[in-house]
């Protein structure tokens, strides 16, 4: 490399304000031999000419489009590369980037939506789904009361995710668990024996993959509300009178068998 006067070129501090490029990156590609300055002072010092900077005017504007170097220097090296074709190339990949950001900007709007309202539903694709008598304020009510608990988010994110099919599938699953729990019930199966522990531990997977993960403690506090909340009550006494006691008692005694006391049983 030719030594030269400050005079003959710029320096890197100069070619880095110039062109908006990191003085790091032009060492860079200094030394992977990129784009190498072709004077140096007698200091020591690297200095651009102004074909260098030709070279790096090139650079950059290949790099802001998204080509990385080893691609950059096919196309300013080998005359026999086809840079139109390599720019359809470029710009066939940056289309999908943009899609897959597109895909992500709806996906994240959804996640919002869901955090905010829980149900990604209307009114009419809800009373489809889960019938005449839903009440389309219920999530709203309940993200009220539960909006900030680990448990809303965990339903928020599985519910950004599905469609209303999937909800068809979640409410045709839990009006089979409700069919089996009332011919259990006219059955005369009683609460602790094994065809009801069975229809409890059911309820709480079905629930899991519906919703939130559900304990065996969480599932008891379920339990009570089943048979105490006016709107849990009417659900079930409304298929069969008696069901949600029935049920809390069998939620009970399964929690029994495995250890929890229901009486002192908490929410966690």
């Amino acid at each position: 490399m030719p030594d030269a006067t400050d005079t003959d070129g710029l320096t890197v501090g100069q070619v880095s304000t110039d062109l908006g490029v990191t003085v790091r990156a032009l060492h860079h590609w200094d030394e992977i031999g990129l784009a190498r300055p072709s004077l140096r002072t007698a200091a020591g010092y690297r200095l651009y000419t102004a074909g260098d900077l030709e070279r790096l005017h090139r650079i950059v504007v290949y790099r802001e489009l998204g080509l990385n170097l080893a691609r950059i220097r096919v196309i300013l090296d080998d005359s026999t590369t086809d840079v139109p074709g390599a720019l359809r190339a470029q710009r066939a990949q940056v289309a999908e980037r943009i899609d897959r950001l597109r895909q992500l900007s709806v996906g994240l709007d959804r996640m919002v939506d869901a955090h905010e309202r829980g149900l990604l539903l209307s009114v009419e694709q809800q009373a489809a789904i889960f019938g005449p008598d839903w009440d389309p304020d219920r999530h709203a009510q309940a993200r009220q009361r539960y909006g900030d608990t680990r448990q809303w988010r965990q339903y928020a994110e599985r519910s950004a995710v599905r469609s209303p099919e999937d909800w068809q599938a979640v409410a045709d699953s839990i009006a089979g668990l409700d069919r089996a729990l009332v011919e259990a019930m006219d059955a005369g199966v009683t609460p602790g024996s094994p065809e009801a522990n069975a229809l409890v531990e059911r309820h709480r997977e079905l629930f899991t993959t519906s919703y939130f993960p559900l304990t065996r403690q969480m599932q008891v506090c379920l339990g009570r509300r089943f048979e105490t909340d006016p709107a849990f009550a009417a659900h079930y006494d409304g298929i069969r009178a008696g069901l949600a006691t029935w049920f809390r008692r069998s939620i009970d005694a399964s929690a029994r068998a495995n250890g929890i006391d229901p009486d002192t049983a908490t929410w966690r």
